[in-house]
């Protein structure tokens, strides 16, 4: 494992890059508002090195997630593309079709199954499970799923799981995504396709985003990824031989991590490597 730079700007390693990866919830926002100083960074990085994308887990289409961004106060400025899990999950999904599916997760992530063709079926008819995460994420645990995904794991469906994320920091309070019920149901025997972070789908997408804008392809020396997630965010990075920037303190999943070396034991148990951290994504 190697020891991480601790850095309080990335200006000071903005010369070094020609393309920027970014996380949204941790990095960005914490579901309720913008961190401060991040729209300027992502704007003055863009406008000095090169593109900017942002690489989220959501799993929500990307067309979608521009407006959900503006509500909270990002400027456009400040990135160049959005490259979500729900664009690669869709992909997954279609691989299943024209099976049935059985449907897991709340109402507010339909725009998913807009224009796939999908047929939701009641679980003893369903062929594999869509999971975009706990239908009522403000009351329920993923333990309140243990017996459904038992039953799942019985009838051997494949689950494609649309959020990896296990948690997300909304505003003050920890909140389970999907990720938290397909590591349950590996547990119980299942079969899981991800599209999100930190598996290869969504960064072969990005790397096609990023090389378009740019009009050359960038070498993924180039390339920073910057996230709050050390299995997702710092962990694909390392998968993708993309440099890593952990960010710790902004409100993230590791908020409270006291300093860097704090933030150097999330890493190491973790079995991640980040070259840089720090505590906020600043210019």
């Amino acid at each position: 494992m190697t020891t991480p730079k601790v850095i309080s700007s990335i200006a000071d390693i903005a010369e070094d890059y020609d393309a920027l990866l970014v996380d949204a919830w941790g990095v960005i926002h914490n579901g309720v508002e913008l961190f401060e100083g991040v729209g300027d960074a992502m704007a003055s990085f863009r406008k000095a090195r090169g593109p900017v994308a942002i690489l989220t887990n959501a799993p929500r289409p990307s067309s979608i997630i521009p407006a959900q961004l503006d509500r909270i106060g990002l400027p456009r400025q400040a990135y160049d593309a959005v490259i979500a899990s729900g664009d690669t999950t869709r992909a997954a999904i279609l691989s299943f079709l024209p099976a049935p599916a059985y449907r897991l997760g709340p109402e507010k992530d339909d725009p998913l199954y807009e224009g796939v063709g999908i047929d939701f079926a009641p679980f003893e008819d369903a062929r594999f499970i869509v999971c975009t995460g706990l239908v009522d994420d403000q009351t329920q645990t993923p333990e309140d799923y243990r017996e459904l995904l038992a039953r799942a794991a019985a009838r051997r469906l494949p689950m494609v799981c649309a959020n990896p994320d296990i948690v997300v920091r909304w505003g003050g309070r920890l909140v389970w995504c999907a990720g938290a019920l397909a590591e349950i149901y590996q547990t119980l025997g299942g079969k899981v396709m991800y599209g999100g972070k930190p598996h290869a789908p969504i960064y072969d997408l990005a790397l096609k985003r990023i090389n378009a804008i740019a009009g050359a392809e960038i070498p993924r020396s180039r390339i920073l990824a910057v996230g709050d997630g050390v299995k997702t965010d710092i962990a694909g990075a390392n998968a993708q031989g993309i440099d890593a920037l952990f960010i710790f303190g902004a409100g993230g999943v590791h908020e409270g991590a006291a300093d860097a070396v704090a933030a150097a034991k999330a890493l190491d148990e973790a079995g991640a490597d980040a070259r840089y951290v720090a505590k906020a994504l600043n210019w």
